[in-house]
């Protein structure tokens, strides 16, 4: 097989496997969504306001998440509803609320992830360094790449 017959036949099963590894995680993220009696958008939202490590305001969590401020205000509604969030006044603005994640449901939220999804880790233990930084980059890549492609969708841009 040429090398460019063999790029092909690569691409392709690229295309296959990625399609399968995002419905996967799709479902994933669904199983873990009825474990916590959340939303998967909720769960994602509560996911990217963890991984934010400091409170934000609504209109950065309608940043994150691609939703309207509207939209956005509701989920933190229903996050606030369920004791994952709580709003706070800024002490430096009073005319700003900040969201932030009830620290023992984020820890439960966080077991929940590691116990659904196993030793994430272990499956990279075979991997040198150098394959893991470009794993690492791919994951980078791939997720720029997401959001990018989500935005453009919600523009209308397709």
């Amino acid at each position: 097989m040429s090398g460019r017959a063999a790029r092909e036949r690569l691409l392709a099963e690229l295309a296959v496997v990625s399609r399968r590894h995002m419905a996967a995680y799709v479902l994933l993220n669904q199983a873990v969504a009825d474990r916590l009696g959340l939303h998967p958008t909720d769960l994602q939202c509560l996911n990217l306001l963890t991984l934010e490590g400091r409170p934000v305001t609504t209109g950065r969590i309608a940043g994150l998440t691609g939703l309207s401020t509207g939209a956005a205000t509701r989920l933190v509604d229903r996050l606030e509803r369920a004791g994952y969030v709580v709003r706070e006044g800024d002490p430096a603005d009073r005319r700003r609320v900040l969201v932030s994640a009830v620290p023992e449901r984020a820890d439960a939220f966080r077991r929940a992830w590691d116990g659904v999804g196993g030793n994430w880790v272990a499956l990279f233990d075979d991997l040198d360094d150098d394959r893991l930084a470009g794993f690492v980059e791919l994951l980078g890549r791939a997720s720029d790449f997401a959001a990018t492609r989500a935005a453009r969708l919600r523009s209308g841009e397709g």
